[in-house]
């Protein structure tokens, strides 16, 4: 059985706060503004991872009305989201996602944004990719007042 799952998420950038994506601080005098550490690449991937088994979406396991996940790492939420879907019998076949950020330049993280997942998850890198689009300029994410992160996910159960 194969099944896909799609993640989306957008948070606004505020100063004094880390800019996290994947699980990675990038350097850039914004972070985003959440109730987690705020990074829209592991939520958009933990909805895809999700979606896909039914289990659920990431308010329904996170919710922020829990004081217990102010501030919480979201590398911790995506393993524990993983860890239930691995345990319903799913294994990844792969992920894609696009990170929508105008600044800073994402290219030179890469390499180690897919790392960091590929390492939470526990699989290879290549089953593991990961791009950006700017806003050119435009709305928002143009203006580098956001982020936002869409990710789909390909499951296999047999």
């Amino acid at each position: 059985m194969l099944r896909i799952g799609l993640g989306y998420d957008l948070h606004r950038l505020v100063e004094n706060r880390p800019l996290v994506l994947g699980g990675v601080i990038l350097p850039f005098h914004k972070g985003e503004d959440g109730h987690s550490d705020g990074d829209v690449l592991l939520h958009a991937i933990i909805d895809s991872l999700l979606g896909a088994s039914c289990l659920g979406d990431i308010g329904s396991f996170f919710p922020d009305t829990d004081h217990k996940w102010k501030n919480a790492d979201s590398k911790l939420l995506l393993k524990t989201a993983w860890q239930k879907v691995k345990a319903d019998g799913w294994q990844i076949e792969n992920i894609d996602c696009i990170i929508h950020l105008e600044t800073p330049k994402f290219l030179p993280f890469r390499d180690e944004v897919r790392k960091s997942i590929a390492q939470i998850l526990e699989c290879t890198i290549d089953n593991i990719f990961v791009k950006a689009k700017t806003g050119e300029k435009l709305g928002d994410i143009g203006q580098s007042n956001a982020v936002a992160c869409q990710a789909i996910c390909l499951l296999s159960r047999y």
